[in-house]
């Protein structure tokens, strides 16, 4: 049974809403401002909002604003007495499903409802598809005792905000875990968004974490959005972070602290939302004593600290692993399906895997390449280039 929640300062269209709705067997809670409203859609979950625009305090676009922005996905229609196509249009652009004026036509009213909450299951269900379709793609493969370790870890320290640091040599499968934490966590509704703090120069770092106003540099053609705007509501993965300008680092430090962010060029403070989940391949704790890496982030990022094993430390699972990218890769090529005998599986096994999971993929895909139906003991000794 579907629950509405009432928002309107004024007692008798409550009352009178409220008495339509039981009626037609609807569970419905009031909210008598935009400030009670968006409390009571903090701490409990509804299907719709009636949502009255002109409200004291808060009117109701700002109400819907705001969900929308800590990631409530209820259903809301605004309602109005001054209504008029300016005031629907910026309704609709801002997510409201749609607008109706006071008094509303009661028949209008109830096929709206029925609309939105049927829309609302529609969409819910794509969601639910959708990530379960994302998380296969993103499935951490391995039944060695290191890896289950890594799978629990993840599985208790998703679901809070703790910040996490992932350590563990290249290839090895970091962004899977910083993908699953991001998955099976409360913002998976919400942008998962990478940056690859080796890949960019250090003077172009700031830019792209916190963006930068038109005319703060030379090419500053334009205003440009940062990777923490980016990622409001949802988590910023910062991969390699080891490689991070320590003039970036003091940055990077002041925005978790403070939870607010200045573009270059800008002037004005902009208050983020993100999950920080980082990433590195280096000893951290050494760097900070090369005073290469700062001590009192590496304490922010650290609350909860994964590492992930190397291929050659989890080579029981070289086995499930072949067979499992050798499906991957028959699908990329959208091709007929090939085997690999149990000797060449077991030769991949004994070789030392320096690449970690990255290398094995690639050696699996030039294999699918080069053999025929079957991938054999022969075919692994030739083109594994061990």
């Amino acid at each position: 049974m579907a629950r509405i929640l009432i928002i309107d300062d004024e007692k008798m269209i409550r009352l009178t809403l409220k008495e339509i709705l039981r009626y037609e067997n609807y569970i419905t809670e009031e909210a008598i401002d935009g400030e009670d409203a968006l409390k009571k859609l903090q701490s409990s979950q509804y299907d719709l909002a009636l949502c009255d625009i002109k409200m004291p305090k808060m009117d109701g676009i700002e109400v819907l604003e705001m969900a929308r922005k800590e990631g409530i996905s209820t259903a809301f229609i605004m309602i109005s007495a001054h209504g008029n196509i300016e005031t629907a249009v910026e309704a609709t652009k801002k997510g409201a499903f749609d607008f109706i004026q006071k008094p509303p036509d009661l028949n209008r009213l109830l096929i709206t409802i029925r609309n939105a909450l049927e829309n609302n299951q529609l969409t819910n269900e794509s969601v639910v598809l959708k990530s379960k379709i994302t998380t296969l793609n993103y499935e951490i493969i391995g039944e060695d005792i290191s890896i289950v370790e890594v799978k629990n870890m993840i599985e208790k320290v998703a679901p809070t905000e703790a910040k996490v640091l992932i350590t563990g040599p290249n290839g090895s499968g970091k962004e899977l875990v910083a993908r699953q934490i991001h998955l099976q966590s409360r913002r998976n509704k919400m942008p998962f968004v990478e940056v690859n703090c080796a890949a960019i120069p250090s003077e172009l770092i700031e830019s792209e974490l916190f963006g930068h106003e038109k005319g703060s540099f030379t090419s500053a053609i334009k205003n440009r959005v940062g990777k923490f705007e980016q990622a409001h509501g949802g988590t910023l993965f910062l991969d390699e972070i080891g490689d991070m300008s320590l003039a970036a680092q003091a940055k990077v430090l002041r925005a978790i602290q403070e939870k607010k962010i200045m573009r270059v060029g800008g002037e004005k403070e902009i208050e983020v939302d993100v999950r920080i989940v980082a990433a590195t391949n280096k000893l951290l704790k050494s760097e900070i004593q090369k005073e290469n890496f700062r001590e009192d982030l590496y304490h922010r990022l650290a609350v909860v600290e994964i590492l992930v094993p190397s291929l050659n430390q989890r080579k029981s699972d070289i086995s499930i692993l072949a067979q499992y990218l050798l499906k991957k890769v028959i699908q990329e090529y959208n091709s007929k399906p090939k085997f690999i005998s149990a000797d060449a599986i077991e030769y991949l096994s004994q070789l030392n895997w320096t690449g970690n999971i990255r290398e094995l993929r690639n050696v699996i895909e030039r294999l699918y390449i080069m053999c025929d139906k079957e991938i054999t003991l022969y075919d692994v000794q030739k083109y594994a280039n061990k």
